[in-house]
């Protein structure tokens, strides 16, 4: 019965994967259309700022509970010891989400200066008003206005701010203001072509980690079977808890479990992220 509820657990996991990458795929085809968001996805909220900000702090009470149960004051190190790994990994996907959000930014202000200059703006005031309205430039902002309102260097100071990580798009920006001020060229057809190309490369990247959405359900699959491995111990009779932290032979378990543990996530997210790099 318990191999059946690990197993069942397993396949529920797996489904789970399969629907986050039909729920990308989706949002792919629908743009953000009403099933874009669908099944609903949980988020923090609901949950007070405080916990919401500090969230790697959990594993301590997590490892004191389990030191509880297992009558061992190691859990309760290992727990305080995880809080700035798992620190880390929570700074890398904000910073992720940020980085995304800024890029759709800068494909929207692209869109947006297109058409203000269509609507009759001249370039300078056509870039203030999509940038005010996006937030594409972020803390170059004031430099950027000040240079489009005062006659500067535009160019210069947008690839200045696609240095910012996700704004890599305002480089292409730039060449395509400086072609117009140069040779006359319309500038509204060059920010609707480079609107097309980073949409379609932001669309690309979407696709592509859709279908990095199954290998990742994997790896956190593959991270959970030693919690699963102690559950199904605990379900047949037997005290692994006591095993793990009161024996010397639980105690190299314990350590050449971890190790091999923390092997088998690094190496399988390299290959993630490798995945992602291409």
């Amino acid at each position: 019965m318990c191999a059946a509820a690990v197993c069942a657990g397993a396949a529920a996991w797996l489904l789970a994967g399969r629907e986050h990458q039909g729920r990308r795929r989706a949002r792919l085809l629908l743009a953000g259309g009403p099933a874009a968001d669908w099944p609903p996805r949980w988020s923090w909220t609901g949950v007070p700022d405080a916990v919401r900000r500090h969230r790697e702090w959990l594993c301590v009470p997590a490892g004191l509970l389990l030191a509880v149960l297992a009558a061992s004051v190691v859990p309760a190190v290992l727990g305080a010891l995880a809080v700035p790994l798992v620190r880390r990994k929570l700074g890398s996907g904000a910073r992720r989400q940020e980085r995304d959000r800024r890029a759709e930014a800068v494909v929207a202000l692209c869109g947006a200066v297109a058409g203000e200059l269509r609507a009759g703006l001249q370039p300078g005031q056509a870039l203030r008003t999509g940038a005010r309205s996006t937030g594409a430039l972020g803390d170059a902002e004031p430099a950027v206005l000040a240079a489009a309102r005062f006659g500067g260097d535009v160019p210069e100071a947008l690839r200045d701010a696609s240095r910012q990580d996700g704004a890599e798009g305002l480089a292409g920006m730039a060449a395509c203001w400086q072609v117009a001020v140069d040779s006359g060229a319309g500038l509204a057809a060059g920010l609707d072509r480079l609107e097309a190309a980073l949409r379609a490369e932001r669309e690309q990247r979407e696709e592509l980690r859709a279908q990095l959405a199954g290998a990742q359900s994997t790896v956190v699959l593959l991270a959970l079977l030693p919690a699963a491995g102690l559950a199904m111990g605990w379900a047949l009779g037997a005290d692994p808890l006591r095993v793990l932290f009161h024996t010397p032979a639980g105690y190299a378990c314990l350590v050449a479990g971890g190790l091999l543990e923390a092997a088998g996530l690094l190496w399988a997210g390299r290959i993630v992220r490798a995945g992602e790099a291409s």
